[in-house]
């Protein structure tokens, strides 16, 4: 099967590249809202399939297809990509000097009829606390707009904040490899 990688992130093609996989990327814009009943990795797995639905109808019976989303959650409520540096500013102000959760869900979608593959992994981040000017410099220089909870854990920010994980660091960049590899392998097998 040839796998299909449905996200415009560097940082998952990097991880996959990284990975030994070839892969083709195709992007299609898809809604990333949610039912407001779902909690933390129900949110992820959800928008993880939730994308891959966009892109079945396309899908030839050869292709294995990868989607995948991340999220950030402080107590219960979901940070998603800041809207603007205002509201980047405002997470990383409410996120550092505290702990918080990533949850990156992915679905794997064969092309052939079979059912999706879908899972998530939960990484716990220990944040220092940051001042207003190292926030300030974060947003204006790396504009994380991108970004689950306005921060990507392989730039400045989590080079100077992340006090430690419990968990995978790569399910933080945005991919859990220990997990995708032999879900992955299941198919190409």
């Amino acid at each position: 099967m040839r796998l299909i990688l449905a996200s415009g992130s560097p940082r998952r093609r990097q991880l996959l590249t990284e990975l030994g996989l070839a892969y083709e990327i195709r992007l299609r814009e898809v809604d990333e809202s949610f039912p407001p009943h779902l909690r933390r990795a129900e949110v992820a797995e959800y928008l993880a399939r939730h994308k891959a639905e966009a892109y079945r109808p396309d899908l030839a019976p050869d292709e294995l297809l990868l989607t995948a989303d991340t999220i950030v959650c402080l107590d219960e409520q979901v940070l998603n990509k800041p809207a603007d540096a205002a509201e980047a500013r405002f997470m990383l102000g409410r996120l550092q000097g505290r702990t918080h959760q990533v949850y990156t869900g992915v679905c794997l979608l064969p092309g052939d009829g079979r059912p999706p593959v879908v899972f998530s992994d939960e990484t716990t981040v220990y944040f220092q606390p940051l001042t207003a000017a190292e926030i300030a410099h974060y947003v204006a220089q790396y504009k994380p707009f991108d970004k689950a909870g306005a921060y990507g854990a392989q730039d400045w920010l989590g080079l100077v904040g992340i006090a430690r994980l419990e968990g995978s660091y790569f399910n933080v960049m945005g991919l859990p490899t220990h997990l995708v590899w032999p879900a992955v392998q299941g198919f190409l097998a």
